[in-house]
């Protein structure tokens, strides 16, 4: 995966992924972008626009997100949090590093993305995964 660019709430929508999603095309091209992310560890740019993950959203309208306000706040808040900036290069695994530690304690995703329609999906992940620590 080379001159990846991705959405920074991205990294926490990844986390919490279990095999849903808005289409089976969206769903097909996340798993497809999250085995890229893992197999490799690539350097990705952080933007807030149409990512690798977006290109199979049908909320994407010629690279345009339908919900780009919503979202962007979601990446402003992810950003604030990490301690990350748009247009930063940074490895997959050192943003799943800053997600976990900075985002996935108690409470804490809702302040990023409390409003999103995957809200109470992520929830049952985040309870799930605080049972096996």
């Amino acid at each position: 995966m080379s001159d990846c660019k991705l959405r920074p709430h991205h990294g926490l929508c990844i986390r919490f992924f279990v095999g849903k999603g808005y289409s089976p095309e969206f769903t097909e091209n996340m798993k497809k972008v999250i085995a890229e992310l893992e197999s490799g560890d690539p350097v990705l740019t952080l933007c807030t626009g149409a990512d690798v993950i977006c290109r199979a959203c049908p909320n994407n309208i010629c690279g345009t997100c339908r919900d780009g306000e919503k979202v962007a706040a979601f990446d402003n808040a992810l950003m604030d949090l990490c301690g990350l900036e748009e247009g930063q290069e940074i490895r997959w695994s050192e943003l799943t590093a800053r997600v976990r530690k900075c985002v996935t304690g108690p409470g804490k995703r809702a302040g990023v993305c409390g409003s999103c329609s995957w809200g109470e999906l992520c929830d049952s992940v985040n309870d799930k995964c605080a049972d096996k620590q």
